[in-house]
């Protein structure tokens, strides 16, 4: 596939479409400047995605299309190896078409970059993990992405028998979307770095970076679980707080790839320092990091815990962690209010963490958000309970994405 030459980060493809209903063409409109060419081109492809496998005939059904062009898009997917014929459908008479499903031999080496640790893995374009190893880091940035490269070297060693398109990367920052530098990363402190670079020279192969909550986002919307929503906001919560905005079937990112910092506005001057330089900053209080705080404090005589360890204990009964983890829970879900007021979403979507002991601390999170309304009732509120496979497959969902869409740019 060719080079995209600029990022665009609204998905084209409408999930309307995907149900079988008629494509939501103002929804297209708002999401992409492409030509009616490409748009259909983009919704073929992700009705393949739905409802794979599937003929031509259905895609030409589905999509409203004529035939032939379903043909012509089709044809050019199977070329640039998206997509793959198998069965032919046996019918009683006339022509037997041949189903067309997703290429599962077209794979991507994807990383989650957390401040400790790097999670590398393998994922075909159905979003299933052939792959996965967690890979420790260092503070000095070079040395960290030189083990980074030499986990997906050997990955990929290990399935010569598969087409690698590329590298998608999600980190605990902005990226600006112009020149891929990281601009913002207070718990990464990378700014300075090359990571794309880097892993490109390292790899061979083209590096998508993408801060995590977008990736999450953008995974949720291509893999298909959140159809029919226009409005919404993706919160991460790992050791600080990630946010995505999709605004009328758009994801937002602003000016310099910034928008939705939503963790780093200050609810309390005198709260403690964040690492973007402020103080009491949602992060700092409704975060992982920040429930890890209130245990230290509750409990100073305990040895230093991961949050993983600290759900643990709390899901066992330890008081102390019980209240740590409630605080935090009661903080993130007191900051939903900078959301709702800001942008008034359909849905809310929690991942990370704290979705793992969301029974016992997620209607802590819901109290807080009904009770901080302005008016009305409040957004819908989700969670997804694979957070770290969430970012992931954000990784992957930013290659495809941008890959799938930007080969017509130099046609």
């Amino acid at each position: 596939m060719a080079k995209p030459t600029t990022q665009k980060m609204a998905l084209r493809t409408t999930k309307v479409a995907a149900r079988g209903r008629h494509v939501d063409l103002a929804y297209v409109e708002l999401a992409s400047s492409e030509s009616a060419r490409d748009i259909n081109r983009d919704i073929v492809l992700e009705l393949i995605r739905a409802r794979q496998p599937v003929a031509r005939a259905d895609l030409s059904r589905l999509s409203g299309l004529q035939p032939s062009t379903v043909s012509a898009i089709v044809e050019q997917l199977l070329s640039e190896r998206w997509i793959t014929e198998g069965a032919v459908v046996r019918r009683p008479r006339g022509r037997r078409p041949t189903l067309l499903s997703l290429n599962d031999g077209l794979v991507i080496l994807v990383a989650d970059l957390r401040p400790q640790q790097a999670i590398v893995a393998i994922v075909d374009l159905n979003g299933r993990f052939l792959e996965r190893e967690v890979v420790p880091l260092v503070s000095d940035p070079e040395r960290s992405v030189s083990k980074i490269i030499e986990s997906m070297q050997a990955m990929r060693g290990r399935h010569e028998n598969k087409t690698f398109e590329g590298v998608g990367v999600s980190l605990p920052g902005r990226i600006h979307p112009d020149s891929q530098r990281l601009i913002l990363a207070p718990n990464l402190q990378w700014s300075d770095y090359d990571v794309k670079g880097a892993i490109e020279t390292g790899m061979e192969l083209q590096v998508e970076l993408d801060n995590a909550a977008n990736a999450c986002l953008l995974s949720e919307l291509w893999f298909g679980r959140i159809d029919g929503v226009r409005n919404a906001v993706l919160v991460t919560v790992s050791e600080g707080l990630g946010t995505a905005i999709l605004a009328n079937g758009q994801i937002v990112v602003g000016r310099n790839g910034l928008a939705g910092e939503f963790g780093h506005i200050p609810i309390d001057p005198a709260g403690p320092a964040c690492g973007c330089g402020q103080r009491g900053c949602w992060e700092v209080f409704g975060s992982s990091s920040a429930g890890l705080r209130y245990y230290k404090e509750l409990a100073p005589k305990s040895r230093p815990l991961v949050i993983q360890e600290l759900l643990q204990l709390a899901e066992e009964g330890d008081a102390a962690a019980i209240e740590a983890v409630s605080r935090q829970a009661m903080h993130l879900g007191r900051g939903l209010r900078l959301i709702t007021a800001a942008l008034s979403p359909d849905l809310i979507l929690i991942t990370g963490d704290l979705t793992t002991s969301w029974a016992r601390f997620g209607p802590i999170v819901q109290a807080e958000l009904d009770s901080t309304m302005l008016a009305g009732s409040s957004p819908r509120l989700m969670v997804t309970n694979d957070g770290e496979l969430s970012r992931l497959r954000g990784g992957a969902a930013v290659v495809l994405q941008r890959h799938s869409g930007y080969h017509r740019s130099t046609h």
